[in-house]
């Protein structure tokens, strides 16, 4: 975890995406042209947000299981393969 990451749990979806891309564009920069230096702390960055956005994407998974379970049929009923 890089210590100058913000708060990102306070930033939207759209904005964390964005803000990686940008990380991301950051990187190839530096990584083909320097300065060199900053590729850590470039890959730190992206870390924290790569991070996050997982963070999200499995509260969502575990969020669309909680609703199918609460109406008692699951995820078992979506595909029946007998």
């Amino acid at each position: 975890m890089h210590p100058l990451t913000p708060d990102l749990t306070s930033l939207t979806d759209e904005e964390v995406h964005k803000k990686y891309g940008e990380l991301s564009k950051r990187y190839s920069q530096a990584y083909r042209s320097g300065p060199h230096s900053i590729i850590p702390q470039l890959q730190l960055l992206m870390q924290d947000y790569q991070a996050e956005i997982n963070r999200r994407q499995q509260k969502l998974i575990a969020d669309m299981e909680a609703r199918a379970n609460k109406d008692g049929k699951g995820f078992k009923s979506i595909i029946d393969i007998s």
